[in-house]
Parts: C-alpha cells; structure tokens; sequence
C-alpha cells in the first residue's frame, strides 16, 4: 500500500486533488480498490472520473494487483473524518463536530469552527445558547473529530 500511496498522490495532484484514504475490499470478488480523494471546495463527479482515469492508466502501466479488481474513486463525503494532523489542519476555517474522551468544562462533545489546529490541540468556537464560545482541546483528548454541516 504504501508504494500505491506514492503512486497516487502526483497523479492526484496533477489533477488539482489529494489522497484522502485507501482501502482495500478483499472479502468480495472481485476485490475493490477504493481511493477516497479531497479537494479544496469539494469533490464532484467530474473530478472522480477525471481521477479514476488517470489512476486507472497508471495502475495499468505498474501492473499492481496483476488480476482482476474493481478501482472506485470517490469524495469522503461532506462529513468525513479526520484521521491525520494534515487532515485536522486543512479543515481550519471548517465546522466541525468533536467527540471528548474525557469532557471538558462540562462539554463532552462540540461543534463549532475550527479556528486553530497546532501539534497538541485544536481550538473551536461554538455556540452556547446565545454566547460564542471558545474551547482549546488536547489532541490526546479527542475520540472523534470530524467535518459536519452546519444546519
């Protein structure tokens, strides 16, 4: 995987986007290859075809899996999950929903905007009834961060 990782990120690239996740579905047949990829201000269909046929010509070029699979190219969707520093960091500016480990202030979980991400927190503004707040999170602390949409 991390050879098709270093595969992909310049074709997406090129193509104005990022990798987001793989996986790979071994328990259908055929297997599925599915490359979740992200882009500022969202990921249309256009974008999926236009990616899933150039990662299609590279995988062909490499012979990756040399047997037959199904590649799905597709958007994590508008509430996805943030699973790496870089992920937490591109989403600054974003609404988010966290989930505590631990509550703080007696909040166990939030949604707000991120305003700040660093190496050890994040910090969110939220609404509390009719005041706007701020809260600075450990990392440590975070048992789920994720974008939401704002209703």
């Amino acid at each position: 995987m991390d050879n098709l990782q270093k595969w992909l990120e310049p074709v997406l690239e090129e193509n104005g986007c990022t990798l987001y996740e793989i996986e790979w579905e071994t328990n259908v047949n055929p297997p599925i290859l599915r490359i979740s990829i992200d882009k500022v201000g969202g990921v249309d269909l256009d974008t999926c075809a236009q990616c899933s046929d150039a990662i299609s010509v590279l995988l062909d070029e490499k012979d990756w899996y040399g047997k037959e699979y199904m590649l799905e190219v597709c958007s994590p969707g508008a509430e996805k999950e943030l699973k790496t520093d870089e992920q937490i960091q591109n989403a600054v500016g974003s609404y988010v929903f966290v989930k505590l480990k631990d509550p703080k202030q007696g909040v166990d979980s939030v949604r707000g905007d991120l305003l700040e991400a660093n190496e050890t927190s994040v910090t969110i503004s939220y609404r509390d009834k009719s005041r706007t707040k701020t809260i600075v999170v450990d990392k440590s602390n975070i048992s789920l961060i994720m974008t939401a949409v704002k209703l």
